[in-house]
């Protein structure tokens, strides 16, 4: 098989890159961004034409957190479409039969009941902080759906919750929580800061997929003769964000005072996938937050110390 990994060098791409690259039937088809510009229609068509992959997965996706989201909507919103759009049809038109397209929780309606099930999707307003986004992701993930319905190829999207792991991105203000909070205590550490500032109530509960474990229902999910157009990908266990930053602070060994500033937005109060139908065809996550945030942190001083953190 022939495998088309889109956004190889970000966090989930590199995963499955560890995941396939120990396939033996697998040739990886790699291609960093000075070589391909996916928001470049013209070298997308020529690429899939010449490489003609067996199968894509398009983990390629600009993506950070509350900040970034709210701060920068044009540049998620037309980035990610144009994405999505650009691989989608390039590889129908270079006989690509089996495509994944990966999309975020963020789809789901802002106050769709919890936990979110697949069901919930476009009944009803998105979270406002990370609108563009989640448009981008929606329109990818129907658009792999009406070539699936209208030409008879398996294109089929998966949903996955937060992730985190090695690779992530550490930028300060633009990360995900979840990095944000493991540089953040790691430098008050270093510099004896007395107290570190988190963001909001630490009330809304969030679910936490090591990137790994992703990868794994990625390969789990190109096995299926007849995947679901959508399914979500998760652990089905959530965590408030005032236990996870406790849990990280104990984790990097920060010793001093949590101060939590209520002024800045907390964003959608639950999300938590329903991974019923992703369990039913057998496949569950492996890592619990609490094996995966040591060896999270671990890979953390591993990448700073060989200068390769994504800051």
């Amino acid at each position: 098989m022939k495998l088309f990994i889109a956004g190889h060098r970000g966090m989930v791409g590199a995963a499955l890159v560890r995941r396939f690259g120990r396939e033996p039937d697998t040739e990886l088809l790699l291609r960093c961004r000075a070589d391909l510009d996916l928001t470049d229609q013209a070298a997308v068509n020529a690429f899939f034409a010449a490489e003609k992959p067996d199968v894509a997965i398009i983990a390629a996706a600009k993506v950070g957190g509350i900040h970034a989201n709210n701060t920068y909507p044009a540049e998620f919103g037309y980035e990610n479409l144009i994405l999505a759009t650009n691989c989608i049809h390039a590889a129908y038109q270079a006989g690509v039969s089996r495509l994944l397209f990966l999309g975020s929780s963020c789809i789901y309606p802002k106050l769709a009941p919890q936990p979110l099930r697949e069901d919930s999707l476009l009944t009803g307003p998105l979270e406002p902080t990370n609108e563009a986004y989640a448009i981008a992701k929606i329109a990818g993930l129907k658009l792999a759906e009406y070539y699936r319905r209208q030409y008879g190829v398996c294109y089929h999207s998966a949903m996955p919750t937060n992730l985190y792991g090695p690779g992530d991105n550490y930028h300060g203000p633009n990360s995900h929580v979840l990095p944000a909070l493991i540089r953040r205590f790691h430098e008050a550490k270093e510099s004896g800061a007395p107290r570190v500032e988190a963001w909001g109530s630490g009330s809304p509960l969030r679910e936490f997929l090591h990137v790994d474990d992703l990868a794994d229902a990625c390969a789990f999910l190109l096995r299926l003769a007849d995947p679901p157009d959508l399914i979500n990908v998760g652990t089905g266990r959530e965590i408030s964000i005032r236990e996870l930053t406790e849990q990280v602070a104990a984790v990097v060994g920060y010793p001093g005072e949590i101060v939590w500033d209520a002024s800045k937005p907390d964003g959608t109060p639950r999300k938590l996938m329903d991974v019923s139908q992703l369990a039913g065809l057998g496949w569950s996550a492996a890592t619990d937050l609490a094996d995966g945030l040591p060896r999270t942190y671990a890979s953390f001083l591993q990448e700073s110390a060989a200068g390769l953190l994504r800051t």
